[in-house]
């Protein structure tokens, strides 16, 4: 039953919601200033931010050698331990180049910790995993996410980790369904509140991807 949402997203072409996302990065010495901007911009200014801990699992299902992989992100609270979450990304659309931001179709699913037995069944494979420590905000209908990520020594051993780089990761995100091109103006227009400290870019991983190979 976790997978049926998914499953007719993909092969329907589309999924139900969009997501809109900016990226950028800030380094580990001026992040608290980040988080202190980022408290009086965002709802809820008198309340300390929400934390989070999760350990972030990838899996990809190989098919034909014609078929890109499918790949699904598992995330697993370490603070709340019961709460999984499974989410599915599909292509980015570079079709409209005026965009303010990417955008991509995703499909989100609240799952148990049976899944990953589950995917492993169906065969699905573990790529890689990592843990991230932050914190995210909320703006209205943006979510803003700071993130501290950690490559893990030991498969499966979550405490066995060291810091990936000396920056953390800055996102900022809405989903939405279909035809909500405003949202991009919007979003834009609160990234341009957190300069200098951060630049929050439309990121065109397919590039990254090509130089990387």
């Amino acid at each position: 039953m976790y997978m049926d949402q998914l499953n007719q997203a993909v092969k329907g072409g589309i999924a139900p919601f969009h997501e809109y996302l900016l990226q950028g990065s800030i380094v580990d010495s001026s992040k608290d200033v980040l988080v202190h901007r980022l408290r009086g911009l965002c709802d809820n200014a008198d309340s300390n931010p929400e934390a989070f801990h999760d350990h972030e699992m990838i899996f990809s299902l190989k098919g034909s050698p014609q078929q890109q992989p499918m790949t699904v992100y598992l995330r697993h609270s370490l603070i709340q331990t019961d709460c999984w979450h499974l989410r599915y990304v599909g292509s980015t659309e570079f079709g409209d180049k005026t965009r303010q931001t990417l955008v991509r179709s995703c499909v989100d699913i609240g799952v148990s910790d049976s899944i990953v037995k589950f995917l492993n069944e169906i065969g699905f494979k573990l790529e890689y995993e990592f843990v991230a420590k932050g914190y995210f905000f909320h703006k209205g209908r943006m979510k803003v996410t700071v993130s501290k990520l950690f490559k893990m020594n030991i498969q499966g051993d979550v405490n066995n980790i060291d810091p990936l780089t000396l920056s953390c990761l800055v996102e900022l995100s809405v989903v939405v369904p279909t035809g909500q091109e405003q949202v991009g103006e919007d979003m834009k227009n609160f990234a341009e509140q957190l300069k200098p400290l951060v630049q929050l870019e439309k990121v065109d991983h397919r590039r990254q991807q090509q130089a990387a190979t």
